[in-house]
C-alpha cells in the first residue's frame, strides 16, 4: 500500500475532502521525527534505541460539534477511513457553543525563522553518542573516591517536523530539534548513601555543555549531600536553587492554564490586573528566542508566536489561553494552544520565565541569618485551588550568610499566594535550559518541618 509525503497540500487536499464529506471546518497536525536514546551505567551500554515516525491528527466540526482522530498508516485509504470515522464522530458529539477555530484574521501572516533545526548534527554518528554519555558518567565516577555508583548516564536527541494546516486558510510549517544529555551518580559515606544528577539541553549539539562539565557538576552535587541530617521545625528563609524556582514557575504556569481558569480550579482566577507577587517578580512567556527550546513561529492552532509579559512587578498581566478556554473565559486566545496528535489543542508555556535580577546567588544566601537552600523537592503536594504548598525537601542549611550542611527528610510548607508576594530578592543567574526557567531566588520565611 502506497504511503504518502506528508506536506501542507496533503492537508489542504484532506480538509477539502472531509468538508465534502458534510464537516463545516477543520484543521490537520502533521508530524514526523526521527528519535535516538541510549543509556550507560558502569561503563556499558544499558539501553539504546532509534526510531522514526510520522502522525497524521485530524479534528473536524460539525457546526459546534467536533472530535479528533489520528493515523500512522499515510496511505489514501487510511485517511479516508480517518475522514469518515470522524466525520461520524463529530456528528455524534454533543453540541459545544465554545468549540471552533480561531477567526480568520488572527492567524499568523509570517512564519519566521526561529532558528530551531540543527540539521548538520545529524552527522553525528551513534558511536559520538554513546562517547558523550560514557565520558559523563566516568568523569563523575572519577571525581572522587566516596562516588561509589551510578544510576546511569544518558544521551537523546529528537529531530521533528510539524505541519499544520485549518479551514481557515491557514497552513505552515517548521522543524527542530533538540539534544540533551545527563549523569547521575551516587556517592556513599558511613554506610549512607546519597544521588544527585546533572543535565544539559539545547536544540543546538555544539551548544551543549561538554560531559566534562556535566560530569563534574553532578559530582559535586552529590557530594554535598552527604552527612544530611534533619533540622527543628522552624520558620525561616528559603533560598530556591535555580531549578527549584523553575519548579514554583511551574506551579504559576498550571495557575494561568485557561483550562484550571474556567474549571474554577486556580487561585489566580479573576486576578488580571491585581497585585499577585512582591515588585521584584516579572515574568515573560516569550516564544520567539531565536533557539530557544519553547519557540516556535506559531501555535497549534496557527495564531502568532509573541513576546508577553505574564506578571509585570508583580501584577498579573495576562493567563496562557487558547481559543476554546479564551472563549470560556471571554478572552481572547494568547496565541499558547498547544497539542498532541489526534487531540483537540490544550494549552503551555513557550519559553516561560523569571526576569532575573541584580543579585548574585552569593549575595542572596549571604542574605540569610538561618534559613534553607533548596536544592530538591519530592512528592505533589501543591494544591491550584487554594495555593496551599507542602513538599518533601532537601538541600543545604545556611548559617549566618554561608551554606554549612546538607538537609535532607524536612518539608517545606507555605501557600503560593504568599510565597509570591514574599519573594524578597531574584537573582542574576538565569539560564534558559528548558521551556519553564528561573533564576535563583528567596522566599522571605516558610515552614521548614522537621525534628
Amino acid at each position: 500500500m502506497e504511503r504518502l509525503d506528508l506536506s501542507q497540500e496533503l492537508a489542504r487536499d484532506i480538509l477539502a475532502m472531509a468538508q465534502a464529506k458534510g464537516a463545516s471546518h477543520g484543521d490537520v497536525v502533521m508530524v514526523e521525527g526521527d528519535s535516538f536514546f541510549v543509556t550507560v551505567r558502569l561503563g556499558e551500554v544499558e539501553k539504546i534505541s532509534q526510531a522514526q515516525e510520522k502522525r497524521l491528527g485530524l479534528r473536524l466540526f460539525c457546526g459546534s460539534s467536533s472530535a479528533s482522530a489520528s493515523t500512522s498508516d499515510i496511505s489514501q485509504q487510511a485517511i479516508q477511513r480517518l475522514i469518515d470515522d470522524t466525520v461520524i464522530m463529530a456528528r455524534a458529539t454533543a453540541e459545544d457553543p465554545f468549540s471552533g477555530l480561531p477567526d480568520a484574521s488572527l492567524l499568523a501572516r509570517d512564519i519566521p525563522d526561529r532558528d530551531l533545526l540543527d540539521d548538520a548534527a545529524r552527522s553525528v554518528s551513534v558511536d559520538e553518542k554513546i562517547a558523550i554519555a560514557l565520558a559523563a558518567e566516568k568523569t563523575a565516577m572519577d571525581f572522587d573516591p566516596r562516588i561509589t555508583n551510578s544510576e546511569g548516564a544518558d544521551f537523546s536527541n529528537q529531530f521533528g517536523r510539524v505541519i499544520y494546516a485549518s479551514s481557515q486558510g491557514f497552513s505552515g510549517e517548521y522543524q527542530g530539534s533538540t539534544f540533551g544529555h545527563s549523569v547521575a551518580p551516587v556517592a556513599s559515606q558511613d554506610g549512607a548513601m546519597q544521588r544527585d544528577y546533572w543535565y544539559s539541553s539545547n536544540r543546538k549539539f555544539a551548544r551543549l555543555d561538554s560531559a566534562k562539565s556535566v560530569g563534574e557538576r553532578a559530582a559535586r552535587r552529590v557530594l554535598r549531600r552527604l552527612g544530611a541530617r534533619k533540622v527543628k521545625t522552624c520558620e525561616v528563609p528559603v533560598v530556591f536553587d535555580p531549578d527549584m524556582a523553575a519548579s514554583l514557575l511551574r506551579n504559576l504556569s498550571s495557575a494561568l492554564s485557561g483550562y484550571s481558569l474556567y474549571k474554577g480550579a486556580s487561585f489566580l482566577n479573576g486576578q488580571i490586573g491585581n497585585k499577585i507577587a512582591s515588585q521584584v517578580m516579572t515574568v515573560w512567556d516569550d516564544g520567539t528566542i531565536p533557539g530557544a527550546l519553547g519557540s516556535k513561529p506559531f501555535d497549534s492552532e496557527g495564531l502568532p508566536i509573541t513576546k508577553k509579559a505574564v506578571v509585570e512587578n508583580g501584577e498579573l498581566r495576562s493567563y496562557l489561553l487558547d481559543t476554546y478556554s479564551g472563549k470560556k473565559l471571554n478572552m481572547a486566545s494568547t496565541g499558547n494552544a498547544s497539542r498532541s496528535v489526534g487531540e483537540p489543542p490544550g494549552v503551555a508555556p513557550t519559553n516561560f520565565y523569571l526576569a532575573p535580577g541584580p543579585r548574585t546567588p552569593g549575595e542572596i544566601i549571604a542574605s540569610v541569618k538561618q534559613g534553607l537552600y533548596l536544592t530538591e523537592t519530592i512528592g505533589f503536594g501543591v494544591n491550584l485551588v487554594t495555593g496551599d504548598y507542602s513538599r518533601g525537601a532537601a538541600g543545604i542549611w545556611i548559617d549566618n550568610g554561608e551554606l554549612a550542611f546538607p538537609v535532607e527528610e524536612v518539608t517545606i510548607a507555605g501557600n503560593l499566594k504568599e510565597m509570591f508576594q514574599n519573594i524578597e530578592m531574584v537573582g542574576n543567574d538565569l539560564e534558559m535550559r528548558g521551556r519553564i526557567c528561573a533564576p535563583t531566588l528567596k522566599i522571605s520565611q516558610m515552614t521548614v518541618a522537621g525534628d
